[in-house]
C-alpha cells in the first residue's frame, strides 16, 4: 500500500510518500511545497493545489492522510488559513481519485510512539527508525508528513489483524 502523507501550511507543505509491505515500510519520496509567501491568498492556494497534484502524480497513492485541525489555536486566523490548505489538498486528492484519511495529532502520536502526549523528538526517532532513515528528515514539515503516512500504516495493519479475529473496530 502506498500512502502519502500531508502536514498542510500555506508557507510549507511537508508531503511524504511510503510504501508498506511484507518488511514493513519504505521511503518513495518526501518533500516540501512552499508558496511565495508575499503572494495573495489566492495565488498560494493555486501553487500549493498544483504542486499537490504534481506529487500525487508522482507518487502513485492509495491513500492520503492529513493532519486534523488543532482546535486550540490561539489566533483563529491561523485554523482558518490552515483549513484553506487542507481543503486545496483534499481537492487535489479528491481530483485525483485518491481517498483521504484524517487523523489527530495525538492519534498519530499514540499509533508511533505508544503514547498520545509524546514529545516531537521521540515521534521523528520513530520516523527514522521505521523507514531505517541514517538522519532526521529536514524540514519538520517532512518529519510530521511522515509521521503521518507512518501512523495511519500502523492503523490500518492494526486494523487489518483485528479484522482476521472478527473484531470490529468503531471508527
Amino acid at each position: 500500500m502506498r500512502i502519502l502523507g500531508v502536514d498542510p501550511g500555506l508557507r510549507v507543505t511537508g508531503y511524504g510518500a511510503i510504501e508498506t509491505g511484507a518488511r514493513g515500510a519504505r521511503l518513495i519520496e518526501a518533500g516540501v511545497i512552499t508558496p511565495v509567501a508575499s503572494a495573495a491568498l489566492g495565488q498560494r492556494l493555486r501553487h500549493l493545489y498544483r504542486e499537490m497534484c504534481d506529487v500525487l502524480e508522482a507518487t502513485h497513492p492509495d491513500v492520503v492522510v492529513v493532519e486534523e485541525l488543532w482546535t486550540a489555536y490561539r489566533n483563529p486566523t491561523t485554523a482558518v488559513l490552515m483549513g484553506h490548505a487542507r481543503g486545496v489538498i483534499c481537492l487535489a486528492a479528491g481530483e485525483s481519485g485518491v481517498a483521504v484519511r484524517h487523523l489527530v495529532h495525538s492519534l498519530v502520536k499514540r499509533a508511533l510512539v505508544g503514547f498520545g502526549a509524546a514529545r516531537k523528538d521521540q515521534v521523528k526517532r520513530m520516523v527514522v527508525q521505521q523507514l531505517r532513515l541514517t538522519s532526521r528528515p529536514q524540514p519538520d514539515d517532512v518529519s510530521d508528513a511522515l509521521a503521518l503516512a507512518l501512523a495511519l500504516a500502523n492503523i490500518e495493519s492494526t486494523e487489518r489483524r483485528f479484522a482476521a479475529l472478527g473484531v470490529v473496530a468503531n471508527r
